[in-house]
């Protein structure tokens, strides 16, 4: 605990109200992101995989203890025989990926983000990531999306992951991109670590862009503006995006550059739109600002000789506060509001 917290334990609580003035309980588990206006889709990641499982008989499904908050209770409840419960012991359910994908399987191994990079990262090193095997380890409750503080934050993985060799990492934005990467990542012939968001996954990127389609090492312009480029990856793609709408009222246009793999990076495509002067670039990233996506666009630019005035937006290097999303989202910076302001004060 913090002081700041410290000093917050002790403060009036905050009670958050509906639209009629009703009171309105929310969890710092399963609170879902906020996503206004958009619709939903139930369980993205388990129905692709049942689906590609149809048309793969190789493909597998493995958990520690987590199918049910992972969505892998989809592809349990489809296919029992080619599912498999590994308890609480994350370690023990790499190893066994790596055993199985070493006998001609295709693994999908799941369980939240913070177990996968801090719990069980040298067995995924040394038994999967060494020997290259197509092991893909696909995790619930990435960056600040649960609020049972730093136990269950998993706000520094990619940082973790990104210097693995052999590693592919996708942080996928909504079920638009959870649908067209599972097949994706199936037929890659090599390890990835996918952030995973659960639940009922907004469907953001196609309301904006129709003829949206994942391609997994592929960056994409979902909107274009003349004002500012922001790039971002997971989440913050939706947040960017409507911060955009948002700007539009103070007749500031903002393109949106969407970036799901964050390894390998598509540089080609970031030097492009970075490359087109007159734009403040900035990024956006549910992650720490150390080792994610800005420092990665940040290498890129000025290892090729791009220098526009770039910001970063990010989670601070600090293990962060336990509370309700919507609170820990106004608190850090990752809300619509603030992501406008932001951008609107470095303008």
């Amino acid at each position: 605990m913090t002081l700041a917290s410290m000093k917050r334990k002790y403060e009036p609580r905050r009670v958050h109200t509906g639209p009629n003035g009703e009171r309105v309980a929310t969890s710092a588990m399963i609170a879902s992101l906020e996503a206004e206006g958009y619709d939903s889709v139930p369980a993205p990641f388990g129905n692709a995989l049942v689906e590609a499982a149809r048309k793969d008989d190789k493909i597998v499904g493995l958990s520690a203890d987590l199918a049910k908050y992972t969505d892998l209770h989809v592809f349990a409840n489809a296919m029992p025989d080619r599912f498999y419960q590994m308890g609480m012991a994350e370690q023990l359910l790499m190893s066994a990926a790596a055993g199985l994908a070493r006998e001609g399987f295709n693994p999908f191994a799941t369980t939240y983000a913070v177990f996968a990079s801090r719990r069980a990262y040298d067995f995924i090193a040394m038994a999967i990531a060494e020997e290259n095997l197509p092991v893909k380890i696909c995790c619930a409750l990435p960056g600040l999306t649960t609020g049972y503080g730093p136990s269950h934050q998993a706000t520094e993985d990619l940082a973790i992951f990104r210097g693995l060799p052999n590693m592919t990492i996708v942080d996928p934005c909504d079920a638009d991109d959870i649908l067209g990467m599972v097949p994706q990542i199936a037929a890659h012939d090599g390890p990835v670590y996918s952030r995973l968001p659960r639940g009922k996954v907004p469907s953001v990127l196609t309301r904006h862009k129709p003829d949206y389609r994942f391609e997994l090492g592929k960056a994409q312009v979902i909107r274009d503006g003349k004002d500012v480029l922001i790039i971002s990856t997971g989440f913050m793609t939706m947040r960017a995006l409507d911060a955009a709408v948002k700007l539009e009222a103070d007749n500031i246009e903002a393109a949106v550059l969407h970036a799901p793999t964050i390894k390998p990076f598509d540089t080609e495509t970031i030097l492009a739109e970075a490359g087109k002067g007159g734009r403040l670039v900035v990024t956006a990233e549910n992650h720490t600002v150390v080792g994610g996506l800005g420092e990665q666009v940040a290498r890129t630019l000025l290892t090729n000789g791009v220098t526009p005035t770039f910001r970063m937006i990010g989670l601070p290097d600090e293990f962060l506060e336990a509370g309700a999303l919507p609170t820990l989202h106004d608190m850090y910076g990752l809300t619509t509001d603030k992501v406008a302001a932001q951008i609107k004060s470095w303008l």
